[in-house]
């Protein structure tokens, strides 16, 4: 009887302690949000300079995902004050030949690395032999963005503390449209790690941002020369007509509201 009471009394124990443990934890998230909130409100009207400046200075393990026509000018913001920013870039396997010559002549004209990061061969192999080479079309591109795009970036973001982004509000109004300047990347953020993720375009335009370019001489993808706007792999874009939206180029089959290709599914999750 002596042991069965304190057998008792030490799952009590270790129950009490086990919820202190977690209100601890939620205490303390809670803390961190309210702190990220508190930033994002000091910084949601200060300039994209200013919002880069600040993530490079306060975040050692930092680096800007790089795509597009946005991403290039974070790198031409930031490396006008820090010569080696960190960056990297997606390689999916199935970009278009224009995208891999810009990620070369960002590569050059900026002189910095650019760590290229590829799929699992064999995950790809396996989803080509199951479904051929243009499954999305028939059940959505959520699958294959996962292999090719979504693993790849969160095995890179299990590396760093924070991450930089192109994303603006206007781009994707069904998804984007919240997008804050700091914000804790709940979708790649873990229990024992948390990701903080920084868009210091998110209160720009298309017009700002292609003012910028032209004004600081700035590479660009010459897909954009062709009536491109928003580019992604090839199978998934086209290019767009006058007064259509950008968005309206990438996964053109799918519903507006799920035009996330899983590197930002948080934006999703909002509008759900």
């Amino acid at each position: 009887m002596l042991q069965l009471s304190f057998l008792i009394k030490l799952s009590f124990l270790n129950n009490t302690k086990t919820k202190i443990n977690n209100l601890a934890i939620k205490t303390t998230m809670s803390s961190k949000e309210s702190n990220l909130e508190e930033l994002a409100n000091e910084y949601k009207n200060r300039s994209p300079v200013a919002i880069i400046k600040f993530a490079l200075e306060n975040f050692d393990n930092i680096a800007i995902s790089f795509s597009g026509a946005e991403d290039v000018v974070l790198i031409d913001m930031a490396t006008k004050f820090k010569s080696d920013v960190k960056v990297f870039s997606l390689d999916t396997g199935r970009l278009h030949a224009e995208t891999y010559r810009f990620i070369e002549q960002v590569r050059e004209h900026y002189n910095i690395e650019i760590d290229v990061l590829s799929p699992d061969s064999e995950s790809v192999q396996n989803l080509v032999r199951e479904k051929g080479l243009y499954s999305f079309y028939n059940d959505g591109h959520k699958e294959c963005c996962g292999i090719r795009k979504v693993i790849p970036l969160r095995q890179k973001l299990i590396s760093l503390d924070a991450w930089v982004t192109g994303q603006r509000k206007d781009q994707s109004p069904d998804t984007r449209n919240d997008v804050p300047v700091v914000e804790r990347d709940d979708a790649f953020s873990t229990i024992d790690k948390e990701l903080i993720k920084f868009n210091p375009l998110s209160n720009w335009s298309s017009a700002d941002v292609w003012e910028y370019i032209r004004s600081n001489d700035v590479p660009f993808n010459a897909l954009h020369q062709q009536g491109y706007i928003s580019i992604g792999c090839e199978p998934c874009t086209r290019a767009v007509l006058p007064n259509q939206h950008e968005r309206e180029g990438r996964w053109w089959w799918e519903e507006a509201t799920q035009k996330e290709c899983g590197l930002h599914a948080g934006n999703v999750k909002q509008k759900s």
